[in-house]
């Protein structure tokens, strides 16, 4: 018989069959030896856990850097058209181990950081998440830039580097307490900043009319200091870039106070500009009309635009640079994620126009029109996100006045352009004018920027299909009214009581003394990327319970789905397509439909009418309302219950019978679970968001996927070359 091996012994032969070899983690041991001394200036004796996480992932970086590099020398030998997805929000959450597996270092990582007597669990868990986003939005951002490095696109995503990014949630006493989000506090070992590329910002100021046209003057400026991450592709050595833009002030800003003397006064008064970039918007489902958040907004674009003509510029190395715009669109693709960044439309043409001295839209002997503003349409997509009246944005005029100028004249040329067409189409009818106008007048003058979005773009889509239908039949059509009045919306208060509720159940049902042993109700609080890669794959039934129209899709669905979780949940967002492709029969599905909705919105909907026919939902409702959850105040939940019973756009008691009528099935079939996890499973293809990125290549930006692979660093730059005439030939 064979004498057995030992652990260390099995190790290293799974290391030698695998991806990489002996050679590969002798050189990882050596790199993290390395780093540890001359990066950080540790030795082992005095070393943290987090300076051995520093350590392992400068060292996984040194695999990135030459795969970065030689990825833009690729694009720049190539001079493909290039995507730029522009979004206020990136949920990237941890780096190290998306890297690990994308270059193929997984299994020589680990066996390194186990021959150095390290925990890799105990080092992966000393990474912050990088949370510069509030949910699904930034979470599909995140997605979308992996898959296009997978795919090979030459794709950018621009946005801001918050200081502090989404709030840290702390349960005290029941309740949601926030804790700031200090993300940047040890550093970040996946960035590199970019000084050289900063650029200048402008804010204020007034608009001169000249013999030449248009000038914006007397400005203030602020500076965008870019930092770049590197996006690796899955095994391809493709690594793409995030460029996150965080908001400095010149050293001449407010210096006047300087000049009378008061230099302190004047250094202090540096945060009013960099105050831009310090704090990510916590709630990305309630419109704010708050003038730092419109800062924010505008500065992301203008920063991007001027990289983006900068990189436009700068051609392929031989050849003149580009001094015509007439190509920008086959050069240049911008999608941009929701309507934060909406700005970059009247932006690109204040650019085009007052910058480039562009005409606005002049037409060819053949009709086709090859100025500013259809240059600008042809380089934007929109991606809508919500159905919510109350998440839409529309700024008042009057702060667009004083913060652009420049571009709320520009907004107004566009809406009058977009208004004469919709005129010569149908005349006389002002109500549909009105209905299609960007500019709102009813109360508060303000921009509907959605509807700037759809006027600015070649395409237009939600994030699923129900979505998109409803954006074109409801909420955008030209039927329809662009601003809804407001009932009492919940907002961040009302979450808040949500979840104090939810605590106060857990504290009565967890401690009964008939079932706190077998049944617990358990909020996990700071609900993050990370903890979302624990929670989702140990989940069996994923509960997806919006009103149906309401919900604009729904990422954690489709990942719940694809680790084996089954879904109770309406039709509504990516429930119709999920139950599409695995069959009804295989999801939970319970309430109304987007038509049974419309109809009771017709009719009436009576809160009193379900709570006095259902049972279960009064008894439910009384308990609540008579302090059974809050017996110490029994008043605490009174809003709610108002709420529901008085206040309820989203008619939760209308779905409440259906719903635990589902949940019985649920209990009844948990014998077939396994067949119907199965099925499930086998149904998320379409849902990778691979496949997303590869339509909309196709379908909105015009470029074409590729399973060619960069050469890598340690191949001649002829390498390149030749690579590129393949691409040419496909």
């Amino acid at each position: 018989m064979a004498t057995p091996l030992t652990d260390q012994e099995k190790r290293k032969q799974i290391s030698i069959r695998g991806i990489v070899g002996v050679e590969n983690v002798a050189e990882l041991k050596k790199g993290f030896n390395r780093h540890l001394h001359f990066t950080l200036v540790k030795d082992r004796n005095i070393a943290t856990p987090r300076d051995y996480y520093f350590a392992l992932a400068h060292t996984v970086r040194d695999h990135l850097v030459g795969r970065w590099i030689r990825t833009q020398q690729f694009y720049y030998e190539t001079d493909p058209k290039r995507v730029y997805y522009l979004s206020l929000e990136f949920y990237m959450g941890r780096t190290l181990q998306n890297t690990m597996i994308n270059l193929g270092l997984q299994n020589a990582c680990d066996e390194a950081i186990y021959q150095l007597g390290l925990d890799m669990e105990e080092l992966e868990e000393m990474e912050e998440d990088a949370g510069l986003g509030n949910g699904g939005l930034g979470r599909l951002a995140a997605c979308f830039l992996d898959s296009m490095a997978t795919l090979g696109l030459a794709a950018y995503g621009y946005g801001i580097r918050y200081e502090y990014g989404i709030f840290n949630q702390k349960i005290r006493d029941g309740w949601q307490v926030e804790e700031a989000d200090d993300w940047l506090r040890h550093g970040n070992p996946w960035e590199k900043a970019r000084p050289e590329y900063m650029l200048p910002v402008h804010f204020y100021g007034r608009v001169e009319e000249t013999r030449g046209g248009s000038k914006w003057v007397d400005t203030q400026v602020v500076l965008a200091m870019p930092y770049d991450t590197p996006i690796p592709g899955y095994m391809n050595n493709t690594v793409n870039t995030m460029r996150l833009w965080s908001a400095r002030a010149p050293n001449d800003f407010n210096l006047r106070d300087f000049n009378v003397g008061d230099y302190i006064e004047a250094v202090l008064d540096r945060n009013l500009a960099e105050n831009i970039t310090r704090v990510l918007y916590p709630n990305d489902n309630f419109f704010e009309g708050k003038e730092l958040r419109l800062k924010q907004e505008y500065f992301v674009v203008a920063a991007t635009l001027q990289d983006i003509i900068r990189r436009f510029k700068t051609s392929k190395r031989g050849d003149a640079a580009r001094t015509s715009f007439e190509s920008f669109p086959e050069k240049v693709a911008v999608q941009l994620n929701d309507t934060h960044p909406a700005m970059a439309i009247p932006e690109l043409m204040r650019i085009f126009v007052d910058i480039e001295k562009l005409d606005w839209d002049t037409s060819t002997a053949a009709g086709i029109n090859k100025e500013a503003w259809d240059l600008t349409r042809r380089t934007f997509a929109y991606t809508n996100h919500t159905v919510l009246p109350e998440a839409l944005e529309r700024w008042p005029v009057a702060l667009l006045e004083k913060l652009l100028p420049r571009h709320l004249q520009i907004i107004y040329h566009i809406n009058q352009v977009h208004l004469d067409r919709i005129a010569a189409l149908f005349p006389k009818d002002m109500e549909k004018l009105r209905k299609m106008s960007l500019i709102e007048e009813d109360g508060c003058k303000r921009v509907n920027m959605a509807h700037l979005c759809i006027v600015g773009s070649h395409a237009v889509n939600g994030v699923a299909e129900i979505h998109s239908n409803i954006i074109k039949t409801d909420v955008f059509s030209s039927k329809s009214v662009s601003c809804r009045p407001l009932q009492a919306a919940p907002g961040y208060h009302m979450a808040k009581m949500i979840i104090r509720l939810i605590t106060s159940v857990a504290d009565v049902v967890n401690n009964d003394p008939v079932v706190g042993n077998k049944l617990k109700v358990i909020f996990l609080e700071n609900y993050r990327v990370s903890l979302a890669e624990k929670v989702i794959p140990a989940t069996d039934l994923s509960e997806q319970i919006s009103t149906a129209g309401t919900e604009a899709s729904g990422t954690g669905n489709m990942k719940f789905m694809l680790n084996g979780a089954l879904t109770i949940g309406t039709m509504d967002g990516a429930n119709v397509e999920m139950a599409e492709e695995a069959g009804e029969e295989n999801l939970f599905i319970f309430g109304m439909r987007v038509a049974d909705v419309a109809e009771l919105d017709k009719s009436g909907y009576d809160a009193m009418l379900y709570y006095k026919r259902i049972p279960e939902l009064k008894h439910v409702m009384d308990q609540i309302t008579s302090g059974f959850f809050s017996p110490k105040n029994p008043d605490l939940f009174k809003e709610l219950t108002d709420m529901l019973f008085k206040f309820d756009r989203f008619k939760v008691f209308a779905d409440f019978e259906d719903y635990i009528k589902c949940q019985e099935k649920v209990s009844k079939l948990y014998q077939e679970w396994t067949k119907m996890v199965i099925r499930n499973i086998a149904a998320t293809g379409k849902f990778s968001s691979d496949r997303t990125i590869t339509q909309y290549a196709t379908e909105v930006w015009g470029v074409k996927p590729t399973d060619l692979k960069i050469p890598p660093p340690n191949e001649p730059r002829e390498a390149i070359e030749k690579t590129a005439r393949a691409l040419k030939k496909m």
